[in-house]
């Protein structure tokens, strides 16, 4: 695909594609549905007489098929520093849906107020895309409210659908997981209610799913099992409750799991397989409860971030922890963990930042000296109220903070 904003060389012949003439059907298409967008204020045929060779206009791309230029690529919004804004009473025009060769197509910081209720896109005709658009994607759109257009789910060649930011609603639809060619499914930051349906697991290609910021409920589907190309998967700060499905593990590919901020319990449980892409692990402010003493740390070798704060773990923190060569943040605090703190986790050399304060910590801390002045604030160890440190072995200038003294004796 060649962007309108440079010269390139296209088609069979490899002709030089800028002197290629444009349809004017698809022209005349082509302004009608950017007016649509801007207001009528705006006159393509005047200012871009030439939309995919000499006089480009931002956001528009194009690519030659059968000797012709068709519009390929269409972002609308506040995108760059010279794009025009949207209208505000902004309407999907029919002429919009006659760009038969549309691949991708993009809103962003657009939509603003809740009153432009003109634009819908529950309404729009998006069947006429089924065969050919590839990415949709409404980002920074506080005005777009509604549920998700089940028509959607007809785009058999969708690759992404990225919804981020709007005011979004209703249930998730069934159809999406139909979509068997869909590798990023990203719609955080809206006002999604329900469950999220099992057949979403069968996205097979998938290698982002982003949940995140709604209001789902329920409990995650064991289906989910069979994400296996998946890299990123977040679904924090929901309502979901139940326990982390054990076919999690099945994941060999992925990067981040991120469950913060939800109703998850059960313990942890999940990883009776090797996780060995797991660079991130977040399941901050669940009430999981059960200890840390049984799960299989060696399955997480490559661990960089293990965020388990404010989790309702009990027990001792392992230490098995201390052979995560590769862990860079550790977050245990606001739990009831007890027992010691092992110095071994000292010898972690990528480890920058641990958090193991509010728990029932006891006895004194045996890290060194060089230890403290490598952490500074990052280590936290307050609120445990029998942990203590040797004065002698620490200087003022780096002691922790919030710790009281040990007693010489």
């Amino acid at each position: 695909m060649c962007s309108v904003l440079s010269h390139c060389i296209n088609g069979d012949n490899n002709e030089v594609s800028v002197g290629a003439p444009m349809v004017k059907t698809e022209q005349e298409a082509l302004y009608s549905a950017i007016q649509g967008f801007m207001g009528n204020w705006w006159n393509g045929s005047d200012l871009y007489p030439d939309p995919c060779g000499w006089t480009p206009i931002q956001g528009v791309s194009c690519d030659i098929f059968d000797g012709f230029w068709y519009i390929t690529d269409l972002s609308i919004g506040q995108i760059y520093d010279n794009s025009l804004p949207c209208a505000p009473n902004l309407e999907f025009r029919p002429q919009f849906f006659q760009l038969t060769h549309l691949k991708s197509v993009s809103f962003s910081n657009c939509i603003i107020s809740p009153n432009q209720a003109t634009f819908s896109i529950q309404t729009a005709n998006w069947d006429s895309f089924s065969s050919t658009l590839e990415s949709i994607e409404f980002r920074s759109n506080p005005g777009l409210s509604g549920p998700i257009p089940a028509t959607f789910g007809n785009l058999k060649k969708l690759q992404s659908l990225v919804l981020i930011d709007n005011r979004l609603s209703g249930n998730l639809p069934v159809n999406i997981g139909n979509l068997t060619h869909l590798k990023r499914l990203v719609m955080s930051g809206n006002l999604f209610t329900g469950k999220i349906p099992e057949n979403y697991g069968y996205l097979s290609e998938l290698l982002i799913m982003d949940l995140s910021r709604n209001l789902l409920s329920g409990s995650l589907p064991l289906t989910f099992g069979g994400l296996t190309s998946l890299l990123k998967f977040d679904l924090s700060m929901n309502q979901l409750e139940g326990e982390i499905p054990c076919g999690i593990s099945n994941l060999k590919n992925l990067t981040l799991l991120d469950l913060s901020n939800n109703k998850i319990s059960g313990g942890m449980n999940f990883a009776d397989q090797e996780m060995n892409s797991l660079e991130e692990l977040i399941l901050s402010n669940n009430p999981i409860n059960g200890d840390l003493m049984n799960f299989n740390w060696q399955k997480v070798y490559k661990i960089m971030v293990l965020d388990l704060s404010n989790t309702g773990l009990t027990g001792m923190i392992p230490e098995s922890i201390s052979n995560l060569k590769n862990l860079r943040f550790l977050g245990l605090n606001d739990n009831k963990l007890s027992g010691n703190l092992s110095p071994k986790l000292a010898e972690l050399r990528n480890l920058t930042a641990l958090y193991v304060n509010g728990n029932n910590l006891t006895g004194d801390l045996k890290f060194s000296r060089e230890f403290y002045q490598k952490m500074g604030r990052r280590f936290g160890a307050w609120n445990n109220f029998n942990l203590c440190f040797p004065v002698a072995k620490v200087p003022v200038s780096v002691r922790p903070f919030g710790l009281k003294l040990c007693s010489d004796s």
